[in-house]
């Protein structure tokens, strides 16, 4: 939050790793959450910029589809989601994802630097699953979710492989587990839950409904973990 500790922190890296951030509305002042997360970004940008690195990547989130927080329903154009899918968020943790991206992208241009934004949903470890996840999916707030999750583990090897890819301008893509966090067949789950929305793909078993097809083609990341494993 102060610029000249961001400045002094990041004057000798090589790539930064935007990272940091309140990590949802819930819990916390709207105002707050807006402050923080905004001056953050701002902070890193500049202090980037100010050291002369010309790559970033930011942590961003599927959130900037208006999901899970939105205060009125949202309505997708379509599953499996991907990059090219309209972001619409509406709550103010959301809104400072998008934001950040946008940041992200006057960056590039003002610098002519290169930077990734990776769209992650709910993050999980094999301790944190049952007491986090496996009530909520009980619930009908769960299809918010997209029953989406990554393995903290498959987040970290992403942003890996997204700080060694050669990726020129602003890159946005999605990354999640290849499957639900559900025990529901992901047919089922949709035609319960988003009957009226066009699916793209055939969605066999416990299929994902995020998309990782962009992150396998830029920066050959595919996901290893699931929760069936834990």
């Amino acid at each position: 939050m102060d610029p000249d500790v961001a400045r002094r922190h990041i004057a000798d890296a090589d790539l930064v790793a935007h990272i940091a951030s309140i990590p949802r509305p819930v819990g916390y002042d709207a105002g707050q959450v807006f402050q923080t997360n905004m001056t953050l970004m701002f902070n890193v940008l500049a202090a980037t910029e100010a050291a002369g690195i010309s790559r970033l990547l930011f942590a961003s989130s599927f959130s900037v589809l208006g999901l899970p927080f939105a205060p009125r329903p949202v309505e997708l154009n379509y599953l499996p989601v991907d990059e090219h899918h309209p972001a619409q968020p509406q709550d103010v943790y959301a809104v400072t994802k998008w934001l950040g991206e946008e940041m992200v992208d006057a960056w590039t241009r003002r610098i002519g630097g290169s930077a990734i934004s990776l769209r992650m949903p709910w993050i999980q470890t094999p301790e944190s699953f049952m007491s986090e996840v496996a009530k909520r999916r009980l619930t009908e707030e769960a299809a918010l979710d997209l029953w989406a999750y990554i393995d903290a583990r498959d987040a970290a090897r992403a942003f890996l492989l997204a700080a060694n890819a050669q990726t020129p301008g602003h890159e946005r893509f999605f990354i999640s587990a290849g499957d639900s966090y559900s025990e529901t067949p992901t047919a089922d789950l949709l035609a319960a839950r988003y009957p009226g929305t066009q699916v793209r793909t055939s969605l066999e078993g416990h299929a994902g409904l995020l998309s990782n097809d962009r992150a396998k083609h830029l920066i050959d990341f595919v996901p290893r973990y699931s929760w069936r494993d834990y």
